[in-house]
């Protein structure tokens, strides 16, 4: 009896490990907290009018944005092809190393249709923001970006934030690599699917990055940085 109550001990032991580094959304969907209001999104459509392939041949990065707000639908969906949940296992719609999923998706918002100015954070598992700050924060953004203009007039930022310790903790140093692999899979499908909608963006990687990171309120490190708006 002794016996086999060690070796199940044993095999619980081998077993549990891996189900945390394996298991989509189980370790990091409750670590983040911040004490502000949830907005729900509307759901994502999971058809649109433009191909993958004609997205992929229209993609530009685009600098110019007309004075226009954006819809709630449509920052819905630029979120949701960045770090949305995309199936009942918990997986998202860019690939991670080990479904560790180290990043944070923030959003600067400035004009877009029945949504407080702010900046708010994405939480993946409802589809909802959540406001970390009320006001307008474009400008304050687009000083920390070396004062790139395109930052400042957009109606909304999407600043991608890295943790990196997620990822490290299970792969070692080479996880730094992983992570930089990630930012480049949640960038180009923002790019797409601006794209799909109509919509101009351009990846920003030039700031000050504990400016950035303190006018978020995170402690991760901010890599990215994506204006979004309606291109001339």
């Amino acid at each position: 009896m002794l016996r086999k109550v060690a070796y199940l001990t044993l095999v619980l032991a081998l077993i549990l490990p891996l189900l945390l580094i394996f298991k989509p959304g189980l370790r990091f969907e409750t670590v983040e907290t911040a004490s502000g209001e949830v907005v729900p999104l509307p759901e994502p459509r999971l058809r649109g009018e433009m191909s993958v392939e004609e997205a992929i041949a229209k993609r530009r990065s685009v600098r110019s944005y007309r004075d226009e707000s954006l819809t709630l639908e449509e920052l819905s969906q630029l979120l949701w092809s960045a770090q949305g949940i995309t199936s009942s296992n918990g997986y998202r719609s860019a690939p991670s190393a080990g479904a560790t999923y180290p990043f944070e998706v923030y959003v600067v918002v400035g004009n877009v249709e029945g949504l407080e100015l702010g900046i708010y954070r994405y939480i993946p598992g409802k589809h909802a923001l959540e406001l970390v700050k009320s006001g307008d924060y474009r400008i304050e953004l687009q000083r920390a970006c070396l004062d790139q203009e395109w930052v400042g007039s957009a109606p909304v930022d999407i600043v991608l934030v890295a943790f990196y310790e997620r990822t490290t903790e299970v792969y070692g140093e080479r996880g730094i690599r992983y992570v930089h692999m990630e930012a480049g899979h949640i960038g180009q499908n923002v790019y797409l699917q601006a794209t799909a909608l109509g919509l101009g963006t351009v990846a920003v990687g030039a700031f000050h990055d504990d400016e950035v990171a303190s006018l978020l309120g995170t402690e991760g490190a901010p890599l990215y940085v994506f204006p979004v708006g309606r291109h001339d």
